[in-house]
């Protein structure tokens, strides 16, 4: 394979690519300035300009992050760059010499405490096969990133995405594409950033369709929570967070994250006793004034439009390879149903009458996923507003992987790789297997190429008459109102 190189002039420099197989990557490119020393704990900083050409030919540091537990560490590769310019994108393009093409910018997951752009299921070389320009993003995790300031600036993950999209729309023409053409789109994490990115003022004119895998408009903490996290950090630390090293706060926030797991206590917690997510965006009254599902509702970010969904299976990742699927008993049930705002014994019989014969662990499986992913996503193309000029849809995610014995389903992530037609990667085999089905990343690729293109992904969009929903599977196929007596227990609750 032949390596040329290409530059192209930005707004803060010339940069130096590399051309491959008709794809120009750039890597690295800092869109922010390093968030440490005066600018550690503040909002993102526009970066410093530079002379010559600069090398952008292999991922920057990455965001400080502990990196996943044993044995997440397998099944999610998540790559630890080392150094303090990391806030920085990656850059997928067909032709930086082209005018007006679509771009898509990534926004990962990692439950706001890991990932990066740099992860090798993101590679954007598919989406420039296919015409897109492709944008990767770092961010700000943790408590770099979200632990509550009482006199400092919030939601400084979130300021850095925008900063990253206003990069975007500052620059992209330099790499071929259309500024008044960018959808963003993530997961888990990334799709609930992208929730709060939709119900912020700051977002306006930065993208035009959002996609939103695995995480919706419920995903926020008040302030009041984030006091209690704040307190917890402090208290290991002995010191304020801005008097604390890098590496110490992340200590902190690794011992908090354990804490909150082994001990759920809501007196102590807050709402992270419920998501387990100890670091998340904040309703700060400010970049966020309300929970995000609630200001999509009353009008926010009509003109975007809007395709959302889940998987199938998505709470076996977390209960299966960590032994808590076989340690459930039927006992545990209706108590999780109950905290969940459930009447425990209707819900519980119709999630068995939907899938008979379950174990225990599928049907605590069943009902998280409806919780905290599922249910949240309907709402989203609920909340569009009659009077609103965009559109929504809804998709599902159900191919099984072979993987521990059949029994993550389609779990959680899992259909990452094929929205990025990634399934060549070895790194996936873990979670995918050795032969995942080609034929269904070419649809959900295409899919997801076809709506940042034209607007429509190729099904009917969803309204609260047919509830139109596209399942994903070695068969695709439309199904109207997928799992409907599982959705309708939870009106009024979720």
């Amino acid at each position: 394979m032949t390596m040329l190189d290409t530059v192209v002039q930005t707004q803060n420099g010339a940069l130096r690519g590399q051309t491959a197989d008709d794809v120009t990557a750039f890597k690295g490119v800092p869109y922010a300035a390093p968030p440490f020393g005066a600018w550690r704990l503040a909002a993102p900083q526009p970066p410093q300009r530079w002379d010559g050409v600069r090398d952008a030919v292999a991922f920057g540091p990455t965001a400080p992050h502990p990196g996943y537990a044993p044995p997440y560490d397998v099944l999610l590769p998540d790559p630890v760059l080392p150094g303090e310019d990391c806030l920085n994108l990656n850059v997928w393009t067909p032709d930086p010499g082209a005018a007006g093409l679509p771009v898509m910018v990534w926004i990962h997951g990692g439950a706001f405490v890991n990932g990066s752009g740099a992860v090798p299921t993101y590679d954007g070389s598919a989406f420039a096969r296919d015409g897109v320009v492709l944008v990767t993003i770092n961010y700000r995790l943790g408590a770099e990133g979200f632990l509550w300031l009482e006199d400092g600036v919030n939601n400084r993950g979130l300021l850095d995405q925008l900063a990253a999209l206003e990069w975007v729309h500052e620059n992209i023409a330099a790499f071929g594409g259309d500024a008044g053409n960018v959808t963003v789109f993530g997961e888990s994490a990334g799709a609930m950033s992208i929730g709060a990115l939709l119900a912020t003022e700051r977002s306006d004119g930065l993208f035009r369709r959002a996609i939103l895998q695995s995480g919706a408009g419920h995903h926020t903490i008040t302030p009041a929570t984030a006091r209690l996290v704040a307190a917890e950090v402090r208290a290991r630390l002995g010191v304020a967070p801005s008097a604390a090293g890098p590496d110490e706060l992340l200590a902190a926030q690794v011992a908090v994250m354990q804490d909150v797991q082994l001990n759920p206590d809501p007196a102590r917690w807050g709402e992270v006793s419920a998501n387990m997510m100890a670091f998340e965006p904040v309703v700060d009254g400010e970049l966020l004034t309300d929970l995000p599902i609630r200001c999509l509702a009353a009008g926010a970010a009509a003109d975007v439009d809007i395709l959302a969904g889940t998987t199938t299976d998505e709470h076996r990742l977390f209960l299966v390879p960590s032994g808590v699927a076989d340690a459930t008993t039927d006992d545990a049930l209706p108590v999780a149903a109950a905290l969940c705002g459930l009447a425990p014994a209707t819900a519980l019989a119709t999630y068995r009458a939907a899938r008979p014969g379950a174990s225990a662990g599928e049907l605590l499986s069943d009902l998280l996923t409806d919780w905290f992913f599922r249910i949240p996503a309907i709402r989203v193309s609920e909340a569009r507003p009659a009077s609103g000029t965009a559109r929504s849809w809804q998709y599902e995610f159900a191919w099984c992987s072979p993987q521990l014995g059949g029994r993550l389903g389609a779990c959680h992530a899992i259909e990452v790789a094929f929205a990025f037609d990634t399934l060549a990667d070895e790194s996936g085999i873990p979670l995918l297997g050795e032969q995942p089905p080609q034929q269904l990343a070419d649809e959900v690729h295409g899919a997801w190429v076809a709506f940042a293109t034209s607007g429509d992904p190729g099904w009917p969009p969803y309204d609260l008459e047919r509830r139109a929903v596209m399942r994903f599977d070695e068969t695709s196929t439309v199904i109207d109102d997928p799992h409907a007596e599982r959705r309708v227990l939870w009106d009024g609750v979720r």
